[in-house]
């Protein structure tokens, strides 16, 4: 056995871990049948082995979260006051950071530099930013005035934003904590109550994250964790307790979600995927895109909805690019996530990889070949493959327009810019997209990409307060930032005519003077 593999199982020696489930205010086993085999993707090592809750026990944790919205100190709990248990939450988190980080590094096999910044730091900066939000509500306010109307009398109106209500909240693999942090900040910012449900092949660090929940001190039934599959999704989806589905995963699945939902009616909130465009223009440093463009590509080795997967460059700046490319993926380290200098971990699991294999070889069979990278690196166990850029397809191609989920890209030549753009937003998603070159020419052609997200120069990196989602098959409504944050309420609108009993104006947020605002 590994030192990696001692240090990762030892992680979970002494826990509860047959306590899968945390129902009311209580951890409890999953009684369905079926478990979760929790795998280290680094080493293949088991880490644990989890019980699913039954549907019975979903049912009870949509009925706690309901009671716990209904009834209760959490509604009472003024904005002022879910801000400081949401401070108190994140405080908890970041007590804990560096914990989180090994627990990430075990369950998804992201590189240590990666789970530090873009996993467990990012998911605390949006924790804290979701605390101050709960203070002042979605933009504009909790309340707000709409101008006096004459028609057919005078009369004022107020807009109340209030919660939506129960929230189904489903997690994703690769991010487990990032995504978590999107849905349950926003959920208790808002005054909604949720049932979470993590991805069963990355569930650890979400229940090791409700502890802290309970720590912190949380009304019972406001937040509730099972672990399960098809059957507890199902449950979530369709059932008429559930005001609201937050789901973060695959197309497929996401439109199964969807078709659950409308049986009931309830708001659906889904973030599905990509196949997003990098255009490098005209004038651009080549040379110097190829290192960026490269790691947007392959980075959480693949597994990332928002990489960059197709490259389109000037029919005359190709060849120099495959010549970059292949320089710098062959430097890439693959390989332990916790040694130093390791760029790409491994896939979630073998199933993944050799999905992605087939990809290639189908594309290969198909006319195209290997521009850089490929295969596997020489590790005895773990689910590694090389980054690899494909050339020789067309942008209509197999490996051009779906969604992967591995390190793999394609590079196709243009020769006109319209050309580019074209092919471009010449896809089924539209969640992301890069453009390298001059800044100018690079916001017009940014303003023509049907897409949620445009990087301009590689961007300014992620940031709490901006929204993430796009058109298409990349999903319905936005996560995290003002955006993702109004998805968790409802408008209500009151008016009164002005010749009736009069009606105090709009009170204004709330702050440190006002705790009485609800």
């Amino acid at each position: 056995m590994s030192a990696t593999t001692e240090q990762d199982q030892a992680m979970w020696a002494g826990q509860d871990l047959q306590a899968s489930c945390y129902i009311d205010g209580a951890w409890v086993e999953g009684q369905a049948d079926e478990t979760t085999r929790v795998v280290d993707p680094a080493t293949e090592a088991l880490l644990a082995d989890m019980g699913f809750a039954s549907v019975a026990q979903v049912e009870q944790a949509i009925a706690a979260a309901r009671r716990a919205f209904e009834g209760g100190p959490w509604p009472a709990m003024t904005p002022l006051e879910r801000s400081a248990l949401l401070h108190r939450l994140t405080d908890l988190f970041q007590a804990r950071r560096d914990e989180f980080v090994d627990h990430i590094i075990a369950e998804t096999g992201s590189p240590t530099y990666l789970a530090q910044s873009a996993q467990v730091d990012a998911a605390i900066d949006t924790m804290r930013w979701f605390a101050e939000a709960a203070r002042t509500g979605p933009t504009g306010g909790y309340e707000r005035g709409l101008p006096l109307w004459h028609k057919p009398v005078t009369s004022a109106s107020l807009l109340r934003m209030e919660p939506v209500g129960v929230v189904a909240s489903i997690t994703a693999y690769n991010y487990p904590l990032f995504l978590l942090a999107r849905k349950l900040g926003g959920v208790l910012a808002a005054g909604c109550t949720t049932v979470v449900m993590p991805s069963e092949r990355a569930p650890l660090s979400t229940w090791r994250f409700f502890q802290l929940v309970e720590e912190a001190g949380y009304p019972a039934g406001v937040a509730n964790l099972v672990i399960g599959g098809r059957d507890a999704g199902v449950t979530l989806s369709t059932h008429r307790d559930v005001d609201m589905v937050s789901f973060t995963g695959s197309v497929a699945v996401g439109a199964a979600v969807m078709a659950q939902a409308s049986g009931t009616t309830k708001k659906v909130v889904l973030e599905l995927g990509g196949k997003s465009p990098t255009i490098i223009l005209p004038g651009a440093d080549v040379e110097a895109c190829v290192a960026p463009t490269i790691m947007r590509m392959a980075w959480t080795t693949g597994q990332a909805c928002g990489c960059t997967t197709r490259t389109f460059v000037p029919q005359e700046d190709y060849d120099a690019y495959v010549e970059g490319a292949g320089s710098f993926i062959g430097g890439m380290k693959v390989g332990d996530p916790r040694a130093e200098g390791t760029i790409l971990g491994p896939l979630i699991r073998d199933d993944q990889r050799r999905s992605v294999e087939a990809y290639v070889e189908r594309a290969l069979a198909d006319g195209g070949e290997i521009l850089a990278g490929g295969g596997r690196p020489a590790e005895p166990v773990g689910y590694y493959m090389n980054p690899a850029l494909i050339g020789g397809v067309g942008n209509e191609s197999e490996i051009a327009q779906n969604e992967l989920f591995g390190p793999v890209g394609v590079l196709m030549p243009y020769r006109t810019l319209d050309e580019a753009v074209a092919a471009a937003n010449a896809s089924r998603y539209g969640l992301n997209a890069a453009v390298w070159g001059p800044e100018d020419i690079a916001m017009q052609v940014a303003q023509r990409l049907r897409s949620g997200t445009v990087a301009i120069n590689g961007g300014g990196g992620p940031r709490p307060d901006a929204p993430w989602g796009g058109p298409r098959e990349s999903g319905v409504g936005r996560e995290g930032g003002e955006d993702g944050f109004r998805d968790f309420f409802e408008v209500k609108h009151v008016h009164w005519p002005l010749a009736g009993p009069a009606r105090p104006a709009p009170r204004p947020a709330p702050t440190e003077d006002t705790p009485e605002v609800d």
